[in-house]
C-alpha cells in the first residue's frame, strides 16, 4: 500500500496541497547506504512485543495526556485530547508507551507549512506498522490545523492513518476539511519545535520508500542535518 507523501507547490505565500499518496512506500530502492544497518536493526530485540506486533499495543488512551519529546533541538511537550480524535489518540498513546519514538528522524520539514515524522529507523518495525491502519475520526468542531497542532499524515483514501504525523508550522486550516484531524498541540517548548531543521524542504519522490526499507542510515545519508527525536515519554501535566 502506498502511504503518504505530501506534494506541495508554493505560489507566493500560498501552499496548495495535493494529499493523495502522501505516505509513500514506493520509489526506487538503491543498493547503497543503509543495507548493513537494515540487517543489524532487523535483528534487534525490543522490550515491548508491540514493536513488532501492533495488535499487542492497543490500549485506550486516557481523556488527556502529555508527551515530552526529547529532540536534538531541545524538549517540547504535546498535550493530546482524546475527544478530538479517539482512534488517533489511542494509536499515538500506544506508540509512545511501547517506545516507538526512539531515534526517530524529522524527515520532512517545509518552512511555514509543517514538519513530519513517524517512519521508524528499523525497517523491520516499519514493515509491521506501516500497514497497521486505524479508522478515521470526524473533525472536532473548533479544533484546527494551526501552529503547533499535531495531526496524522495520511493518504487520500479512508482509514489510512498509521504511524506518520506532522506538526503544523503555519495556519493550515484548509486541511481540516480534508480528513486531517488534529489530536493534540504543543503546550510547552514551542520555541524548540520551531528550531527543527527545514533547510531541505520537500523530499524527493523516492525518499520515503527508501527510508522505510533501509532505515535511518538512508535518510540521514541523503539529508545529514535533519533533526531527530531521541525519546518520547508520557509525563504528568503541569499544574
Amino acid at each position: 500500500m502506498k502511504m503518504f507523501r505530501f506534494e506541495v507547490w508554493t505560489s507566493l505565500s500560498v501552499c496548495l496541497m495535493v494529499l493523495a499518496g502522501c505516505v509513500s512506500r514506493g520509489g526506487a530502492i538503491d543498493a547503497d547506504a543503509g543495507q548493513t544497518l537494515q540487517e543489524d536493526q532487523s535483528a534487534q530485540n525490543y522490550d515491548h512485543p508491540g514493536m513488532l506486533d501492533p495488535t499487542k499495543a492497543a490500549e485506550q488512551a486516557p481523556p488527556t495526556f502529555n508527551v515530552k519529546f526529547n529532540t536534538t533541538k531541545g524538549d517540547f511537550v504535546i498535550q493530546v485530547n482524546r475527544d478530538w480524535s479517539p482512534n488517533g489518540a489511542d494509536r499515538f498513546y500506544n506508540l509512545v508507551k511501547i517506545g516507538y519514538f526512539k531515534d526517530i528522524v524529522f524527515f520532512r520539514g517545509i518552512e511555514g507549512f509543517m514538519i513530519q515524522f513517524g517512519i521508524h529507523g528499523d525497517p523491520a518495525v516499519s514493515a509491521k506498522w506501516s500497514e497497521s491502519n486505524i479508522k478515521d475520526d470526524p473533525a472536532k468542531p473548533g479544533v484546527s490545523n494551526d501552529v503547533g497542532y499535531l495531526t496524522f499524515a495520511k493518504t487520500g483514501r479512508p482509514n489510512s492513518r498509521s504511524t506518520q504525523f506532522f506538526i503544523n508550522l503555519g495556519n493550515n486550516r484548509r486541511l481540516d476539511s480534508m480528513g486531517f484531524t488534529p489530536i493534540g498541540k504543543v503546550v510547552a517548548g514551542l520555541e524548540n519545535f520551531k528550531k527543527l531543521n527545514t533547510e531541505y524542504g520537500e523530499n524527493r519522490p523516492q525518499d520515503q520508500g527508501s527510508f522505510q526499507s533501509k532505515g535511518n542510515a538512508y535518510i540521514l545519508g541523503q539529508y545529514p542535518n535533519l533533526d531527530m527525536i531521541k525519546s518520547a515519554e508520557i509525563v504528568p501535566a503541569k499544574k
